[in-house]
């Protein structure tokens, strides 16, 4: 059921947007924050019962690469997160075993340490349960928990690495922890965006700033993208052909009518890297993706209160897309490591 439509924020311009947080000491650079607390991404925050350590790193990257935890052997986590493509996998929708296709878009995992829920369902609570998700899923890597044990059961590197990591034989547990480890080591920070937080000012293009100005201001983004990942990490209907019927989204998980249709906001943070987008991989580029909110059926079934028409011009969605690929972090770069045989 459609609700009442938040009324329009008075818009702003970009020096009404900025924030001095602190008096800087002499030398250091002045912070600015914005409109939906954009801003730096913190540090990471480890779980209390996982905190990283470089041995749970070294074990997670390997068996990240490893095409022998999955059913057939030869489908890994590299396989649909790949390092050259933002960590996502470039097509529409995922690719599992034995070349099955999947259901829905394969979401970057960077940042993903910054996330409270995961998958575009939300289905995840912690990076631990997601990573074992995909290995146990007959469409994705279609293995078990007895087959994957025993793999690395019969490897004396990886008994020796768990082992190290954890004081233990080789477990499932210690495959989702090691996992998640070296998953949250995956983060990409200073982009043009945090360059211009910490003051210097002609990071961002003139272009980006009027984006940044519409995308806080007129297009009414950081309603739903904000915070340091550009994602309040909830779930929303936003008018995607299919969403409530093909795929129920979010309701799958909790049941709830008004999660019909629901999926999981994505940070913007290297979006420019991740096309195809949405979570059928149905919008073939960032400048479509931005114009759906142009073109969207405020009629749809379900449709978040939160979407509109924000009657933007074929202009500001350029802006829009130039501030959007201002986001593009240093990427993260990791060798693929040798495999223990």
């Amino acid at each position: 059921m459609m609700g009442k439509r938040f009324p329009k924020r008075p818009f702003a311009t970009v020096a009404a947007l900025v924030l001095l947080v602190a008096t800087p000491a002499v030398g250091a650079p002045v912070l600015r924050e914005v409109f939906g607390g954009l801003t730096l991404l913190p540090d990471v925050q480890d779980p209390p019962e996982n905190p990283t350590t470089p041995a749970k790193v070294e074990l997670g990257k390997r068996l990240f690469f490893d095409p022998r935890l999955s059913g057939d052997g030869k489908l890994a986590c590299i396989s649909c997160h790949v390092p050259g493509l933002g960590w996502a996998d470039g097509r529409a929708k995922g690719s599992g075993f034995q070349g099955k296709e999947l259901s829905r878009n394969v979401p970057s995992i960077l940042n993903s340490a910054y996330y409270s829920g995961f998958f575009h369902d939300g289905r995840a609570a912690s990076l631990e349960e997601q990573a074992l998700g995909p290995l146990f899923n007959p469409d994705e890597m279609n293995a078990t928990a007895s087959q994957v044990v025993a793999t690395l059961s019969g490897i004396p590197e990886y008994r020796k690495r768990f082992q190290d990591a954890f004081g233990t034989e080789p477990s499932i547990e210690g495959v989702g922890k090691a996992l998640a480890a070296f998953e949250r080591t995956l983060v990409s920070k200073n982009s043009a965006f945090d360059r211009w937080v910490q003051g210097e000012d002609d990071a961002l293009s003139p272009q980006a700033k009027r984006g940044l100005e519409l995308f806080t201001g007129k297009a009414d983004c950081t309603a739903c993208h904000k915070g340091p990942n550009f994602s309040d990490d909830k779930f929303h209907n936003i008018g995607i052909p299919g969403s409530g019927t093909t795929d129920k989204g979010r309701f799958d998980v909790t049941g709830d009518p008004d999660d019909l249709g629901a999926f999981k906001t994505p940070t913007l943070r290297n979006v420019a890297l991740t096309a195809p987008y949405m979570h059928d991989g149905s919008i073939k580029t960032l400048r479509e993706a931005v114009a759906h909110y142009e073109e969207v059926d405020l009629d749809f079934p379900n449709l978040d209160p939160l979407i509109d028409h924000w009657g933007l011009t074929e202009d500001e969605i350029d802006d829009i897309v130039v501030f959007l690929e201002s986001l593009t972090g240093e990427q993260v770069r990791v060798d693929p490591p040798v495999l223990p045989r």
